[in-house]
């Protein structure tokens, strides 16, 4: 994989059949550590030999500097760098992974990469009682065949840690006498946080899991016991807001069973991923969801929100 490699998303037909599956493909790479790492497929556009590199006054840390790529500048980081793990004089490495999700196009600097690997998500855990500078970058754990650990990053996180947060602007409130609740379910830490303050914002209640199989065992849970208390559970929850890629359960075979469940009738569904592209929409629209929206815009999100909440409170 050291020279341009555009096909290497051709297939976007076969992997959106991965919709519902509970499947992810991975891109495995190499940070000149003994560690090795992971990047969802979908989230990479090409790779690449490592470029000549423009540098620029005052870039964040990590900020190797700009290229130009087919008449867009994007910037470039080392993400041996971000992740505190660069050795000193180590160089920039040997290939650069282009990316593109919640609305960026960037450059991931890394030593090697090596393939690309189908896993089932129940074979992906959250990461627990890691040390060291990389912890608050890896997302989820999976483990090869032959017994190595991938870390798959969190690159939201970085994201937002590199360029810091956007912040969440005016939202108007819902009316105060609407009383709605939310549950929503993401497995990324800083997700969660803006997630909740555009919730806040908007004066709603809510509740959430950090991933898509504690998100259906808690909600298969409440259905249960609104049956059981002879209620429907849409009058407890007004809607559902699920993550697309989540340790144990994706979002898509989550909303699958929430679809299929008749106790959750008339609880909308909405995806809200970095996942942005019209693929992943569809693999949204298959399962069911009711609306799609791209990570992250606080206000689209709030007004996407909006009139599910009003027609929730409404009925």
């Amino acid at each position: 994989m050291e020279n341009a490699n555009p096909n290497l998303l051709e297939a976007v037909d076969a992997r959106t059949k991965l919709a519902g599956s509970n499947r992810m493909e991975i891109l495995l790479f190499a940070l000149g550590t003994n560690e090795t790492f992971g990047i969802n497929v979908f989230k990479v556009r090409e790779v690449s030999k490592t470029p000549f590199i423009t540098r620029a006054p005052n870039m964040p840390t990590g900020v190797e500097g700009l290229i130009s790529l087919r008449g867009n500048v994007i910037p470039v980081l080392s993400l041996a760098k971000i992740l505190g793990i660069a050795k000193p004089g180590q160089g920039l490495g040997g290939s650069m992974m282009v990316t593109e999700y919640s609305k960026r196009t960037l450059g991931f600097l890394v030593h090697d990469v090596d393939r690309i690997i189908r896993v089932e998500w129940d074979k992906v855990r959250q990461p627990e009682n890691m040390a060291g500078t990389t912890q608050n970058y890896i997302t989820a754990i999976t483990e090869l065949a032959d017994g190595k650990l991938v870390s798959i990053l969190d690159v939201e996180t970085i994201l937002s840690q590199t360029f810091g947060e956007a912040p969440v602007g005016q939202i108007m409130a819902l009316d105060r006498d609407v009383e709605v609740n939310i549950f929503f379910v993401d497995d990324s830490a800083i997700a969660r946080k803006k997630i909740a303050e555009v919730l806040d914002k908007l004066g709603v209640r809510h509740k959430h899991a950090l991933n898509g199989l504690e998100a259906w065992t808690r909600l298969d849970g409440m259905a249960t016991h609104a049956q059981q208390q002879k209620r429907r559970l849409s009058d407890e929850i007004s809607m559902i807001l699920v993550d697309a890629e989540m340790p144990e359960m994706d979002g898509y075979v989550l909303t699958r069973n929430i679809k299929n469940d008749p106790r959750f009738d008339g609880i909308p569904v909405v995806m809200h991923s970095s996942l942005s592209s019209e693929a992943n929409r569809s693999m949204g629209k298959a399962v069911g969801v009711d609306a799609y929206v791209a990570k992250f815009d606080a206000e689209i999100l709030a007004e996407t929100l909006r009139p599910y909440l009003l027609k929730a409170y409404k009925d």
